[in-house]
């Protein structure tokens, strides 16, 4: 299966070259807040993009994307760097909250489960009449997002970041912090890892 067969909605536009000034706008955010607000202003666009197209929702892209600038601040001090820039690091940083988030929601998901199953116990009989089937209409999008979802989170921040942040090859393996070889094997294994899964969503939908 190839890569764009998997991700049939994603059209990853080539990140914007790095701006000449921006080594120079880094080192000034580093203790001056109007060059950081600099530095969101050319980013959050990105940022927010990315996370609305890994999550689906713009109430959580908005929460992840500020909470991304939050770390960004916070972690300045500690950035080094990189010819790619700073785009690849807060792709990283934003791309680790969205898996934070989805651990966290499925979390809450199997709690619900384990709560629905105890009432069920307490239940003398259930009138099949009133149950409420519930079809869910997914589109491509979506349908890779639940395949994404179920992936281990390796592989995840792989291919979020390879593909749905747009970032160039080189630019997603500095934000993995590995090599160009080996983001070209995780890359190859995330993405047999998400056909398959993808297969079984598609078999799984009523």
């Amino acid at each position: 299966m190839t890569d764009a067969a998997v991700f049939p909605l994603v059209e990853p536009s080539r990140y914007e070259p790095v701006p000449f000034d921006e080594r120079e706008l880094v080192e000034r955010a580093r203790h001056d807040a109007d060059a950081f607000a600099e530095l969101y202003r050319r980013h959050v666009g990105a940022i927010h993009g990315f996370v609305y197209r890994r999550t689906g929702s713009r109430e959580v892209a908005e929460d992840l994307t500020s909470a991304t600038f939050e770390k960004a601040l916070a972690g300045i001090d500690r950035f080094r760097w990189t010819p790619g820039g700073i785009a690849p690091w807060l792709f990283r940083i934003a791309t680790n909250l969205v898996t934070d988030h989805h651990r966290r929601r499925g979390r809450r998901s199997g709690d619900r489960a384990r709560r629905a199953v105890d009432r069920l116990h307490d239940r003398v009989s259930f009138d099949t009449d009133d149950a409420i089937e519930s079809v869910l209409d997914f589109d491509r999008a979506a349908l890779v997002r639940v395949a994404l979802d179920r992936l281990n989170p390796r592989y995840q921040r792989v291919l979020s970041l390879r593909y749905l942040a747009g970032l160039e090859h080189d630019e997603a393996a500095r934000a993995m912090g590995v090599n160009r070889s080996l983001m070209s094997v995780l890359t190859h294994r995330a993405t047999k890892a998400l056909g398959r899964e993808l297969q079984r969503v598609q078999e799984e939908r009523p």
